[in-house]
């Protein structure tokens, strides 16, 4: 398996539309979804889906594993290893994913009666939604491992294949549901089976990529090594979904359920622009790891600095538009309600999923040449932090004092990360400047001093007026970018990429 700029742009590209196209259908729907629900419920929903992807942690990292460990057997060209590799996983997160099945139900009463402010006449509705959760845990965890082989193999054409439907039915069974007099236990069954339905087609497609999986392999002398990389994974994924949701349970608990439903929408939306950075480093992962397996650290590093430039020219235009713009869309999306409530904390998110966003690159490389320990580590340190300040910031500020909580932790978690990378990779301190690095950041800076600018100037004119001017800008961005800011051969790379 060769890694090549051309791949990673093509795959990036997959990865982008397999997540845009879910994230459209979500913002049709969840109007609806709010409206036939109501925000206590949509707030419970929210709470599901959230939960249902902390439980995830229970493989153990295995997941991750899978991935690192298969992308090294393909780059040095040892698929034979591979089937070992895969039914060892995939045996282990089966047990693995009961377990965590059951932890959730015994816990289940503690969350609904006393962790969360539920409203007596929801309480036994929320258990039995929760208690269905319980039963998505294995299909979870399996799933991981087999969606991990299709990445290792940079088959990303594949993967979205069975995740873009599978998604976007997150967002329309609820809408069946309310369609045909469903309650919210129901609706969650529902999802539920478009997840086991997404298993069966990965395992499949596994089959077919892949025939030795067709005779059962399992090694679990395999686990010790799996585990050995797995388990610093665990700690970033225990700590890690507590750090990006403790704002919502901390804003059920000091404010209302009703908080929870205006902060979970903008939220929801917001962070939804973790695609594009998602969409680049989930192909970057397995590349790092190959590329690492055969020591060729010269074009993953080259790969680490021009990704940073891409996700500051695709990310930071998108995250000025939404600080100029928030109070105009959640009036249009969501009503006065919350356009008056959440505005603030939708502005204050965007930045920090601009800052987050790059910091995914040094944890992808982090992670791909064998140092999972690192992140986990700084994910520990910031966990006290983080609890203490965002619960003071709530109570101070409320929805938008979380807004603003999250935002501190992920640049602590950015500036680590980053020194991490540079230093324990050895990377030049020139290496982000010859990469025109720098450069990207000047050119968004400028554009959003015009941009606020125009808004300020053209404030009693119409809506659509001040839109039309403001993408007049970006339009012009967007060819200063192309022509000044990428080189020839990045500019055949985008080209080459798009067109196959």
């Amino acid at each position: 398996m060769e890694i090549r700029g051309s791949l990673l742009a093509r795959n990036t590209l997959l990865n982008f539309i397999g997540q845009v196209l879910p994230l459209m259908v979500g913002l049709v729907t969840m109007p609806f979804i709010v409206r036939g629900l109501g925000t206590e419920r949509f707030g419970l929903l929210s709470l599901a889906w959230v939960i249902l992807g902390y439980f995830a942690v229970f493989d153990l990292g295995l997941g991750r594993a899978t991935t690192k460990f298969v992308a090294e057997a393909l780059g040095k060209g040892e698929a034979d290893r591979v089937p070992g590799l895969v039914w060892t996983t995939v045996a282990t997160q089966a047990l693995l994913g009961a377990a965590g099945g059951l932890t959730l139900a015994a816990v289940t009463p503690l969350l609904v009666e006393r962790a969360l402010n539920v409203p007596p006449y929801l309480v036994r509705e929320a258990s039995s939604a929760f208690y269905v959760l319980a039963v998505g845990v294995p299909v979870t965890l399996i799933s991981g491992s087999f969606v991990g082989v299709l990445g290792a193999a940079q088959r990303f054409d594949l993967v979205n294949a069975v995740k873009i439907p599978a998604s976007c039915l997150t967002y329309l069974l609820p809408l069946l549901g309310l369609t045909l007099g469903l309650g919210l236990p129901a609706i969650v069954a529902l999802t539920l089976v478009a997840r086991v339905a997404a298993l069966i087609a990965f395992l499949v497609l596994n089959l077919r990529l892949i025939p030795g999986l067709k005779r059962w392999s399992a090694e679990f002398s395999l686990f010790r090594s799996l585990f050995s990389f797995g388990v610093w994974v665990t700690i970033s994924s225990i700590v890690g979904p507590i750090l990006v949701y403790l704002d919502r349970f901390l804003i059920g608990s000091v404010l209302s359920i009703s908080a929870v439903a205006y902060y979970s929408a903008p939220y929801e939306v917001v962070t939804r622009l973790l695609i594009i950075p998602g969409s680049l480093t989930t192909a970057l992962f397995p590349a790092f790891s190959a590329l690492e397996a055969v020591r060729d650290r010269g074009r993953a590093s080259l790969f680490f600095a021009r990704s940073i430039k891409y996700i500051l020219l695709a990310l930071g235009p998108v995250v000025l538009l939404i600080g100029l713009f928030a109070r105009d869309g959640l009036q249009m999306w969501l009503g006065p309600d919350f356009a008056s409530e959440s505005t603030a904390a939708l502005q204050i998110l965007g930045v920090g999923v601009l800052i987050n966003s790059l910091a995914q690159v040094p944890f992808a490389l982090l992670q791909g040449v064998g140092r999972p320990d690192l992140p986990a580590k700084f994910h520990l340190l910031e966990l006290p932090l983080y609890v203490g300040v965002a619960w003071l910031m709530i109570c101070r500020w409320g929805i938008a004092g979380a807004a603003g909580a999250w935002t501190l932790r992920v640049t602590l978690d950015a500036a680590l990360l980053f020194g991490a990378a540079l230093r324990g990779y050895q990377l030049p301190s020139s290496l982000l400047r010859a990469n025109g690095v720098p450069r990207t950041l000047y050119a968004i800076i400028a554009l959003g001093t015009a941009a606020y600018a125009i808004k300020r100037l053209f404030m009693v004119h119409p809506l659509l007026l001040q839109a039309l001017m403001v993408l007049g800008l970006f339009v012009c961005f967007v060819w200063f970018c192309w022509w000044r800011i990428l080189d020839p051969s990045e500019r055949g790379l985008f080209i080459k990429g798009a067109r196959t």
